[in-house]
């Protein structure tokens, strides 16, 4: 388990309150509630898009490296992999290039690169598509490109905005299903931010319910 402590921040008509919250560090973790409920305040505060003194980010000890605070760390150096809920590609790049992005952003070794990307082009079925460019992408397209530059560069942790809210129901179901493959193909532990209860019962290991800016299960 990762540790989020003294996660408070005041905005003009709202208050976030989370003096403790236990996130998974296998499996897939579910921040859930409505629109409005502080869930994509809490992801921007956990990547460190936006500030919030005094909070803790405990990720735990492993393979005898010592435990280490998140939210005191540049947000190049937690190393989180970032699926935003409008995808963000480059739309002048190409799919391959937009993923390669990732890898070289954060010096890869390319041995590695090779291997990794081997293997997310047959699980996310790029190659049709591998050499067009972004914006010339449908929407399932862009999503799985976008999957692919997250889990290139080998995340800590992936972190998903409703990842799958611009697709239709059929590409949701198609979406839901490769996510957890890869998932646990990769053992990559994710943060899965969502309204969607679909989402839910797919995916989530742990779920945490969040409303008015309060954890009301963690």
């Amino acid at each position: 388990m990762s540790v989020v402590e003294h996660l408070n921040k005041n905005y003009e008509s709202f208050k976030i309150e989370i003096p403790h919250w236990e996130i998974l560090d296998q499996g897939v973790t579910a921040l859930w509630g409505p629109s409005g409920s502080g869930k994509t305040s809490v992801f921007r505060i956990l990547l460190g898009l936006e500030s919030c003194p005094g909070f803790k980010w405990i990720w735990p000890q492993q393979a005898g490296k010592p435990s280490l605070d998140l939210a005191t760390l540049p947000v190049a150096q937690k190393y989180l992999g970032v699926v935003f809920q409008s995808i963000d590609l480059f739309p002048h790049l190409t799919a391959e290039k937009n993923i390669l992005f990732a890898a070289t952003a954060r010096k890869v070794a390319s041995d590695q690169v090779e291997e990794r990307m081997l293997h997310l082009r047959k699980k996310l079925r790029l190659d049709s598509f591998f050499s067009r460019r972004a914006e010339l992408l449908s929407g399932g397209e862009k999503q799985r490109v976008a999957l692919a530059r997250a889990l290139m560069s080998f995340p800590r942790m992936l972190l998903l905005d409703e990842p799958f809210s611009a697709l239709d129901e059929n590409l949701k179901m198609e979406a839901r299903q490769y996510v957890k493959e890869l998932l646990r193909e990769t053992q990559t532990p994710a943060l899965l931010i969502t309204h969607d209860e679909r989402d839910i019962q797919v995916l989530a290991d742990k779920v945490t319910k969040i409303e008015h800016g309060q954890l009301l299960s963690s």
